[in-house]
């Protein structure tokens, strides 16, 4: 009987260490939502300043069509504006590379978001059962060990009464 107990008491053990180890996880699932959460932030930011980068490339543009204008002579004016035209299209290449680098980061960083949402989903489903499971087990290892207890004090009764009946015969 108290092997009984003890293999019960045991499975418990085993049970709620499962439990905490699937809290565990649940909590460092939170944790890197929140990081992920973050990054996307820091690229918003970035997205921002490369806006920021944009418009004082315009103004550039605006100040070197300007010094171009006064320039004397229109050859050497055809070559600052090639120049800066060039320049210009690297960096909007450069620009929607990058935004597209970030679009793709971003969506990769949802999918694995969503596929996280989905684990966490998993495991508290799992975990439901489990508790329910046990719950289901425990009631009948108490109904059990009640009536182990029954039949041991009858056990006990009927000793009594063979002890009784002996001494009366």
């Amino acid at each position: 009987m108290e092997a009984g107990f003890s293999e019960m008491r045991n499975e418990l053990q085993s049970r709620d260490a499962l439990w905490r180890r699937i809290q565990l996880e649940c909590q460092q699932l939170h944790t890197e939502l929140l990081k992920i959460s973050e990054y996307k932030d820091m690229q918003e930011i970035q997205i921002k300043h490369q806006s920021s980068c944009v418009q004082l490339i315009e103004q550039l543009e605006n100040k070197n069509t300007e010094l171009l204008l006064l320039a004397q002579s229109q050859e050497h004016q055809r070559e600052e504006l090639n120049k800066i035209r060039n320049h210009l299209y690297r960096e909007e290449q450069s620009h929607r590379s990058e935004q597209e680098r970030m679009k793709t980061e971003i969506s990769d960083l949802t999918e694995e978001l969503h596929q996280k949402e989905i684990t966490i989903a998993t495991i508290m489903e799992k975990a439901s059962l489990l508790e329910r499971q046990l719950k289901m087990e425990l009631e009948i290892k108490d109904k059990l060990l009640a009536k182990q207890q029954l039949l041991d004090f009858r056990y006990r009764v009927i000793k009594s009464e063979n002890t009784h009946l002996k001494e009366m015969v």
